[in-house]
């Protein structure tokens, strides 16, 4: 059996596409009530005044904590999305994202590098570490990587890669293109909550569930 095939069918390579659709689920449900939605538009008033006040310290801590919700699966920078795209429109917000999952993926794998398997049983789940560290070795093809890190949750791939001493820049082209349509989906489904476009909504949070559920039919499906 080929690597791929030995790594799909762990729940961890699903994880991500369920979490993304309880939050999907959850947006939509705060876009379809106006009440919600009234308390939402207040939070991002009262939030856009202190970071116009603070901008660079706004910026600063938007990237922080993009970045550790890309290294800790305790951490989420969705609840705050929608004050980024309420403050700085799609485009700042969506670099200033972006940047910050790139930066938290190469911290990851900085300390799987530097501190090996003793970190990697902290940060990685104990399930999820059985099921894939007997098969990421340093010379999976880069597809391989891709998909890998396409499919499940982002604060795995950069500990494990790192530990077994995959090549970094080959890492870091590949995060940063994984990355980046998930970014921009992400603001667009932020985007269509503040406005309240149900069409963006829901075609943005689509493309999350189907990129991640994608990712992970291609890693079942293709052999080495």
């Amino acid at each position: 059996m080929s690597l791929v095939q030995k790594m799909a069918p762990h729940a961890e390579v699903w994880r991500r596409a369920a979490l993304l659709s309880l939050m999907c689920v959850a947006i939509g449900a705060i876009a379809t009530s106006e009440t919600l939605h009234s308390i939402l538009l207040s939070v991002l008033l009262e939030s856009k005044d202190v970071i116009e006040h603070y901008p660079t310290a706004g910026g600063f801590l938007f990237v922080v904590c993009a970045a550790l919700s890309a290294m800790l699966a305790f951490v989420s920078v969705a609840v705050i999305v929608p004050i980024a795209v309420f403050t700085w429109g799609t485009y700042t917000s969506l670099l200033l994202l972006w940047i910050g999952w790139i930066l938290g993926g190469a911290l990851s794998f900085a300390a799987g590098r530097g501190f090996g398997r003793p970190l990697l049983r902290w940060a990685v789940p104990a399930v999820a570490l059985q099921q894939f560290e007997s098969h990421v070795h340093r010379d999976m093809p880069f597809y391989v990587v891709l998909l890998f890190q396409a499919a499940v949750p982002s604060e795995i791939p950069g500990y494990l890669l790192g530990t077994v001493g995959y090549r970094f820049d080959r890492y870091l082209i590949a995060l940063a293109i994984v990355e980046l349509p998930f970014a921009a989906a992400t603001i667009l489904l932020s985007e269509g909550l503040v406005a309240n476009r149900a069409g963006t909504l829901w075609v943005s949070g689509a493309m999350l569930v189907v990129v991640s559920i994608g990712a992970a039919v291609l890693l079942k499906r293709r052999s080495l």
